[in-house]
């Protein structure tokens, strides 16, 4: 249906000009524009090196590239460069999209994709027709003309959440931009108003639980309601309320060093996007206690933790989401120091499916299984993936404080079916930010769950019940074995020493990890610290903690050498 009305759409009566544009509010980088230029082309794990190449000649037929290009958001790298040479690249890749594409053929036909192609196309206008010939403004506006007529005929398709609002945003920038298009802004109002009721729950939160993906929505929205705004328009209250309980959530969200918890396939975000994106709604709300998309955060001096304190999603918005229960991340200042592995979803299937699992985070898990399990290969199976068949019933949650800090305890029934076993895990943190206590506890709660615990058992031969506590750390921080075996001290950039103890009920090792991070080539080397032992008893308990040496001070001035060689490079690249 989408080619349908992509042909269909090829007929419509063309736009003829500008009636208002908005201002340019997408955010690009300078280095990947250059990149660009270069014919070094990075795209979904994915270098191809080609001077001289149109990019849609880029892996053509890699569906997971071809998403990301005809989503022009690379529109937004060469603007970040501005120079003549990059609006040329600009122009001609565009005028080459409309030669091949604008019939309605080829894979960028969704309404997803249209409304982000959409967004950019009109963000970038001046920039694209700047010394142009007629020939191309004409064809220019007739293709934003069809492209938003598509999208007025096939947005009720999209999926829900992200997809949706991509679709709609376009819409409405099309609609203020465009003469001849002003019919789709109503349209494109209420249906926008709805799905901020609908989409966006009490709490601030979308069904993925994906913070990048939550920052995305938020930015679109607050798009539209500045568009709206400039055009003397009416911005819905629903939308403005949508805003106003997302901007808590992504502040409690953010790390210490401004970037979002990597959980549910989501990274850090766009460097400048969250800020970029409060700083236009001027949503100064602070976080609460209690959870925030179902994510505990504790944060004291210049230390910020965030924990999964609930069950992941199900259904059609588990196709990204991963087995991270009770998983947490930590970050001292500007430094990033536990982690997770992160969405392996650029760098291939294997790689996406082992990022989901419960090894990939930085909790405990029982060894063969993750707390949340897959549906069985083709079950369960969408465009996008596989969907989470089996994910924990029961995650309670306690924040308080205890005489010397901040408290979280939590749990989860997820290895309860398996093993009759209800992992709870408690954290501590100093006021100061300097310490943090753990406490993992493996343990069965009736006597049916000691029933299926002596099952698994048996079916052991009594050996016990495998398991690991793993804290994934991030890759640049140099971990090392210290004090015989005792400890693992972290040394971060700053400067900072961090310690890593246990109480001996486990086996301590430093094994090798990855982080998979977007953008990259292939997955970054890294560390993890593994706490292992086996589970003999109805009630099985590991204790740990991780605190800065005493001779690391409590405030550092974080300004490494590396952060003023960036700087010179950037600013002698621009001179």
């Amino acid at each position: 249906m989408d080619r349908i009305h992509a042909r269909l759409a090829a007929r419509a009566r063309p736009a003829t000009g500008f009636v208002s544009q908005p201002e340019p509010r997408t955010i690009g980088h300078y280095a990947r524009g250059r990149q660009l230029m270069a014919g070094n082309f990075l795209f979904a794990g994915q270098l191809v090196e080609a001077k001289n190449v149109s990019i849609w000649d880029v892996a053509p037929n890699d569906p997971r590239v071809a998403s990301l290009v005809q989503g022009c958001v690379w529109l937004d790298d060469l603007a970040a460069v501005g120079d003549a040479r990059a609006r040329a690249a600009a122009q001609s890749w565009i005028a080459d999209w409309i030669a091949r594409f604008g019939n309605g053929k080829g894979p960028g036909w969704t309404p997803d994709l249209t409304g982000r192609r959409l967004i950019r196309w009109i963000n970038h206008g001046f920039f694209l027709m700047r010394g142009q010939e007629r020939d191309f403004t004409d064809a220019y506006f007739r293709s934003l003309a069809r492209q938003t007529i598509f999208l007025s005929r096939r947005w009720t398709s999209t999926r829900s959440g992200l997809p949706r609002f991509e679709a709609l945003t376009g819409m409405v920038y099309a609609g203020l931009s465009l003469e001849g298009m002003e019919r789709h802004v109503d349209p494109a109002v209420r249906a926008l108003a709805h799905d901020c009721k609908s989409q966006v729950d009490t709490e601030g939160g979308i069904a993925t639980r994906n913070p990048e993906e939550l920052l995305e929505v938020f930015t679109l929205l607050t798009w539209a309601a500045q568009a709206l705004a400039e055009a003397d328009r009416d911005v819905p209250d629903t939308l403005l309320a949508a805003q106003a309980r997302i901007a808590p959530t992504l502040r409690a969200l953010r790390h210490a060093d401004g970037g979002l918890a990597r959980f549910h396939g989501g990274g850090r975000g766009l460097e400048g996007r969250l800020d970029h994106a409060l700083a236009l709604a001027g949503m100064k709300q602070r976080p609460g206690e209690g959870l925030h998309m179902g994510f505990a955060r504790l944060s004291a001096g210049r230390t910020s933790l965030i924990v999964d304190a609930s069950a992941p999603p199900v259904g059609p918005a588990s196709f990204d989401a991963h087995a991270s229960t009770l998983a947490f991340e930590l970050t001292s200042g500007r430094r990033p120091v536990i982690v997770n592995c992160g969405s392996g979803a650029s760098f291939g299937e294997d790689w996406r499916r082992a990022g989901r699992a419960t090894p990939s985070h930085s909790t405990l898990a029982i060894d063969g299984y993750s707390s949340s399990r897959l549906d069985p290969p083709g079950r369960g199976a969408t465009l996008r993936g596989e969907l989470l068949a089996e994910v924990p019933r029961d995650v309670p949650f306690v924040q308080s404080t205890v005489s010397d800090g901040m408290r979280l305890e939590l749990g989860h029934d997820g290895y309860r079916s398996t093993h009759g076993l209800t992992h709870a895990r408690t954290l501590d943190l100093a006021f100061d930010g300097r310490a943090i206590a753990g406490e993992d506890l493996l343990a069965t709660l009736t006597r049916a769950d000691e029933a299926a615990f002596d099952r698994a058992m048996d079916a052991g031969a009594l050996q016990g019940i495998a398991f690991a506590v793993r804290f994934h750390i991030h890759p640049e921080v140099d971990a090392a074995v210290d004090l015989g075996g005792g400890a693992i001290s972290m040394a971060l950039k700053s400067g900072e020493i961090w310690v890593f103890r246990q109480d001996g009920s486990a086996e301590m090792t430093l094994e090798p990890s990855v982080y998979l991070e977007n953008g990259r080539l292939k997955p970054r080397a890294t560390q993890q610290v593994v706490l292992t032992g086996r589970a003999m008893s109805y009630a099985t308990r590991v204790r740990w903690s991780l605190a800065k040496a005493q001779d690391t001070p409590t405030a550092l001035r974080d300004v490494g050498v590396e952060d003023f060689d960036a700087h010179l490079t950037d600013v002698d690249e621009t001179a």
